[in-house]
């Protein structure tokens, strides 16, 4: 039977006789009146407290490849009002020291009197969204205190952050949003602190630092389209698969051509496409039942391949839950440049 382990910090100790009992006695008395004059950064709490803010955020990184759907927990959470506000407990183990990386940018985005950063702090690494649809969105960072909300991007505006080396999490832009916070939208929908979206809805997909230095990073239509989008990479020694104006492989970022039955509509317009499981359901398009799988989902065998709606617009995304070739790696500290927009725009 193995050995039971107890805790250090037990009260249970074997006994002993009263010399022993008072040499305990006389030693901690000692090492109480020496710690006075001792410094608590050399404490076991001070450097447990380095180490659990070393390690934030602490929410979960979604695994790649990406799942359709899900919910990210953001790393913060601040209040319903919308402030962008740590919670007093990761206050505490960062000492009140300001964090003034995951401040910026302090400036309204896309401000041409204010430069956005082009670098990132040491152990930390620079994200910057760019809108160049000519709708007006709110950008979203998830596992960020920075907008937790979203970001409101008018048409050729763009913001910058900076996240953690092993950050990760989601982007996406809501689209025709009556406020920040508590306001509908009605595409990108989600609570006041947008942890999570409602389809159809256009995601950036990162995990940072994964596997061997690497990070997995796509663009995902598995959930359906609201926004064009592409990603590149910068300040990496791997070369970016994606041109700078969205072309991959000799196609390039278009609108998605979305078939009248997968259209979402609001108020008589198009804020959409859906995905075919959302749009005709039944076990062949959700991949459920004796289509279940990564052996079974396989568009192909469908009645139609509603995947290539997607595929034809973007031809790296993800266009079904089992395509695999849309992971793209990064490796070298990269830094991301997200944009809402087609080749051209």
């Amino acid at each position: 039977m193995a050995r039971r382990r107890r805790s250090r910090h037990s009260t249970r100790r074997p006994r002993r006789g009263w010399w022993y009992a008072g040499t305990v006695a006389l030693t901690v008395a000692g090492v109480l009146i020496a710690y006075g004059a001792w410094s608590p950064s050399g404490s076991d709490g001070a450097r447990t407290q380095d180490r659990e803010a070393a390690a934030l955020p602490s929410a979960p990184r979604p695994a790649p490849p990406a799942s359709p759907s899900g919910t990210a927990s953001p790393s913060a959470s601040p209040s319903a009002s919308g402030s962008a506000e740590p919670e007093p407990s990761a206050t505490r183990t960062r000492k009140q020291e300001p964090d003034k990386e995951q401040r910026e940018p302090t400036a309204e985005p896309g401000d041409p009197s204010v430069a956005q950063p082009s670098t990132a702090p040491a152990g930390r690494r620079l994200i910057t969204v760019v809108n160049e649809t000519q709708k007006t969105i709110w950008a979203v960072v998830t596992n960020t205190p920075v907008y937790p909300e979203g970001r409101k991007l008018t048409p050729g505006q763009s913001m910058s952050v900076t996240v953690e080396n092993d950050w990760g999490g989601r982007i996406w832009g809501r689209t025709g949003c009556a406020s920040t916070a508590a306001g509908k939208c009605a595409t990108g929908h989600c609570t006041s602190v947008c942890g999570g979206y409602n389809p159809p809805t256009t995601l950036g997909e990162f995990t940072f630092d994964a596997y061997a230095g690497m990070d997995f990073y796509d663009v995902s239509m598995v959930d359906g389209s609201n926004l064009p989008m592409y990603i590149n990479v910068s300040h990496t020694t791997t070369v970016d698969p994606v041109s700078s104006s969205g072309c991959y492989q000799g196609v390039c970022t278009s609108e998605v051509d979305c078939p009248t039955e997968m259209q979402a509509v609001s108020g008589g317009q198009v804020i959409g496409c859906k995905p075919p499981c959302e749009a005709f359901g039944g076990n062949t398009y959700c991949c459920l039942a004796e289509w279940a799988g990564r052996e079974n989902c396989i568009p192909s065998k469908w009645p139609v391949d509603y995947t290539q709606v997607f595929k034809r617009a973007a031809p790296y995304a993800y266009s079904y839950a089992f395509d695999d070739s849309a992971t793209m790696s990064c490796k070298g500290a990269c830094y991301y440049r997200v944009t809402f927009g087609t080749t051209g725009t």
